[in-house]
């Protein structure tokens, strides 16, 4: 008996898709989790798009003048980082209604025990999960559409952001067989890097965010040098110097923490970070890594700054960049309706 003819897999041009919530200032947290990688792969030369998802900012209510200006304040971080918009393409995802489009289609293929068992929904949510929005619970099939608008075949995301790609790959692989075509590629998560899941400066076991009640507890973008140095030298410690090896730093999370944060911004492994100051007490390390922090976020403060001056300047921004982002998407949205049979007599 012959063998069974091997069908070709599909190629999908590489391309890579990842976005921030504009819901509040960003931190070091972002910068190291995103920000930075995001710079990194836009010089590896893979065609890059980078978007504030606006819209998954209003799972939970937000100001709208407030959402605004943190909307431009995030863009204005993307370029003070170093993301060129000439080079990505950087836009905010409600002025291209492909992403609305295809996560009406993804909500329709994606099953509700799926979205039951995504971890972050039940975080957020809590005990209130019955007065939450249902933009909240449909949150990642959303996301699904904004990566596979593209036909993005790679995102960068942190740690946390694992088991909503896990969910996207599922409804590409369920759309791909439920309509019987080699459509959409089924996306990878970089996750790389020291300092994918930056903690609390307050407190290790907890994730660095902008919704802490605490400002101790993370190191904002808009800090200036003088606060930055300050809560690193007060970020939560324990007494004992640094050890020789990071399986010493196990169940010492605050050490960790400092050292992944040093590693991440000096562009080092934590292993050597440790080589470099084994034996050190955090009175020689966290005035190192205060330097360190200024030297690498002031330039990025200080920038943001400068183009937060002209907002019609980065309004200009994203809608060019927006203009781009629907050229890409557009197409891809249509074949869609194409096959899941809508009738598409009225063509853009």
């Amino acid at each position: 008996m012959a063998d069974a003819v091997q069908t070709p897999q599909p190629t999908f041009p590489p391309r890579i898709f990842s976005g921030i919530q504009p819901s509040g200032g960003l931190t070091l947290g972002n910068y190291l989790g995103a920000l930075k990688r995001f710079v990194e792969k836009q010089e590896e030369g893979i065609e890059t798009i980078y978007c504030m998802v606006d819209m998954h900012a209003i799972t939970v209510w937000q100001d709208p003048e407030k959402l605004r200006q943190q909307t431009r304040e995030g863009a204005a971080a993307f370029i003070a980082a170093g993301i060129d918009p000439a080079r990505s393409i950087l836009f905010n995802q409600s002025q291209v209604t492909a992403h609305v489009e295809l996560g009406w289609i993804f909500n329709c293929i994606a099953r509700m025990g799926w979205m039951s068992r995504m971890t972050q929904f039940k975080d957020k949510a809590g005990k209130n999960s019955e007065n939450v929005s249902l933009g909240l619970f449909a949150y990642p099939s959303l996301m699904a559409a904004d990566i596979l608008s593209y036909k993005a075949t790679h995102v960068p995301v942190g740690d946390d952001q694992k088991q909503h790609l896990e969910l996207c790959r599922d409804i590409a692989i369920k759309f791909n067989n439920d309509y019987k075509v080699d459509f959409f590629p089924v996306v990878e998560p970089v996750i790389e890097g020291a300092a994918t899941r930056v903690m609390s400066l307050r407190d290790g076991t907890k994730k660095m965010s902008k919704s802490d009640p605490s400002d101790q507890s993370r190191i904002n973008l808009t800090d200036d040098a003088d606060t930055i140095s300050k809560k690193i030298r007060k970020a939560k410690t324990d007494p004992e110097p640094l050890p020789d090896s990071l399986d010493a730093l196990k169940d010492r999370p605050e050490a960790r923490n400092l050292v992944n944060i040093y590693a991440a911004l000096a562009g080092h492994t934590p292993e050597q970070v440790i080589r470099d100051y084994a034996g050190a007490q955090f009175g020689t390390f966290k005035p190192a890594l205060a330097d360190l922090a200024v030297a690498k976020l002031e330039p990025i403060t200080l920038e943001m700054n400068r183009l937060m001056q002209d907002q019609a300047e980065i309004d200009r921004i994203l809608g060019a960049g927006a203009d781009r982002a629907e050229a890409i998407a557009r197409p891809i949205v249509d074949q869609v309706y194409d096959i899941v049979g809508m009738i598409r007599s009225r063509r853009r």
